[in-house]
Parts: structure tokens; sequence; C-alpha cells
């Protein structure tokens, strides 16, 4: 337990901070596999809106330090990744 003022008043702030950043951060996992499972399905056109929210909130994520920015890369660079593989067959029957 905090014995000053000035700890319990940071004790109280890190206590918000650290509500506000589980619930952000959850909010942001549930993004990425929205994503994820929207490149496994059939629909193209829905991956790619679902892909591109995601990729939003991992960069607003990143600029607020929620995550650290090499991992928003990274996780961008995976969902990209799978978007592609996704389309590729598309593009190859089409034509």
């Amino acid at each position: 337990m905090p014995n000053t003022k000035s700890a319990k008043k940071a004790l109280r702030q890190n206590k918000k901070r650290r509500l506000r950043n589980r619930s952000q951060r959850s909010a942001l996992r549930t993004f990425v596999k929205k994503a994820r499972l929207a490149v496994q399905s059939a629909d193209v056109e829905t991956a790619e809106s679902a892909v591109r929210v995601a990729v939003k909130k991992l960069d607003q994520a990143a600029a607020k330090r929620l995550i650290h920015p090499n991992k928003a890369a990274r996780l961008k660079s995976r969902l990209m990744r799978r978007l592609a593989a996704r389309r590729r067959p598309a593009a190859a029957e089409s034509a």
C-alpha cells in the first residue's frame, strides 16, 4: 500500500490507465482476429475492408504506444501477406 499522498494518487492513476489499456488492447486484438478470419473466408472484398480497418487500428495503437511500433508493423505485414496470398489465386482464375 502507498504511504504518501503522491503515491496514493499515482496508484489511482495507474489503475485507471491499466483498465483503459486493457480494454483498448483487447479491442485491437479483436480487430486483428476479425481481419485474419475474413482473409480465410472466400470473400476478398470483405477481407480487404477488414484488413484496412485492422491496419488503421494498429497504426493508431502504435502511435499511442499502446503496443510497440515494431509489433504493429509485424502484424500489419503478416495480415497483408495473407491477403496477397488470398488475392493471387483469385486473380489467376479470372485470367
